[in-house]
């Protein structure tokens, strides 16, 4: 059996490997639409797979290179047991957290959640007296980022994954994520464009984020502020585990300690 994931692991049986897999690509095939080119006949197939496009049916935008990170590093996490649960602050549709849930349940895991962190409204405006490094990306007004909770849920239910292990958090991240009840994190997950929107997800989620647990940021190559949010929160905290590239915009890393 070949060890996919972003770091050694270890050994795991073949065949349980590979099922486990084969599903999550299904599943990752079946949020971006991969598999379902006709319902989406415009779309240029690489644009959808750097997640360069705003797909008009499609659970998710991040692109199959996203989403295969996704997939394995929760393939890492859930196979070396890191202590804790999963959560992706700002979900849109909820595709990547419907890949979580679904690598639950392919693990057969039983104790951990899905945290669902998102504001269900959009984006809020900039704080640029309190965040310097936003002034002037408003993406408060786009509509098309403003996805309710109920839709969310029901692609959940499209995917027979909605239950009580799915925790939805709803509002505005300041409000929400440093009181939510989360004990620790195996892996976190952070998708909120905005320098305030990644540092509140930093700042309230990092601390419970277990050693050997990943975080993933998905806008750091494409936002300057939220680039600038994860090198701001890194030094002032002296976090030195390595950066990895996922593709022109994604990022992850490896907490050691």
């Amino acid at each position: 059996d070949v060890d996919r994931s972003p770091s050694p692991g270890r050994r795991r049986r073949p065949m349980v490997t590979d099922l486990r897999r084969r599903y999550l690509d299904l599943l990752a095939g079946c949020l971006s639409r991969d598999l379902f080119g006709e319902y989406e006949p415009d779309v240029d197939p690489a644009d959808r797979h750097e997640g360069l496009d705003w797909p008009a049916t499609a659970e998710t935008m991040i692109g199959r290179r996203r989403l295969d990170n996704l997939i394995d590093c929760l393939t890492t996490v859930l196979d070396d047991d890191v202590h804790g649960d999963l959560v992706e602050t700002g979900v849109w549709r909820g595709g990547a957290t419907i890949l979580m849930r679904g690598a639950l349940a392919a693990w057969e895991d039983a104790d951990r959640s899905v945290w669902v962190a998102d504001s269900f409204r959009g984006l809020p405006s900039p704080d640029a007296a309190a965040y310097p490094s936003d002034r002037g990306v408003d993406l408060s007004g786009i509509e098309a980022l403003a996805v309710s909770r109920d839709e969310v849920a029901a692609n959940f239910a499209r995917y027979g994954l909605l239950d009580d292990r799915v925790r939805f958090l709803e509002g505005w991240f300041a409000d929400t994520l440093h009181t939510a009840p989360i004990g620790s994190l195996a892996l976190l997950r952070l998708d909120g464009d905005l320098y305030q929107s990644t540092w509140e997800a930093l700042d309230a989620l990092y601390p419970k984020l277990s050693p050997g647990g990943i975080v993933i940021v998905d806008d750091y190559g494409a936002l300057a502020p939220c680039r600038a949010a994860v090198h701001d929160y890194r030094d002032r905290h002296v976090i030195r585990e390595e950066i990895v590239t996922v593709d022109w915009t994604g990022i992850w890393w490896r907490r050691d300690r």
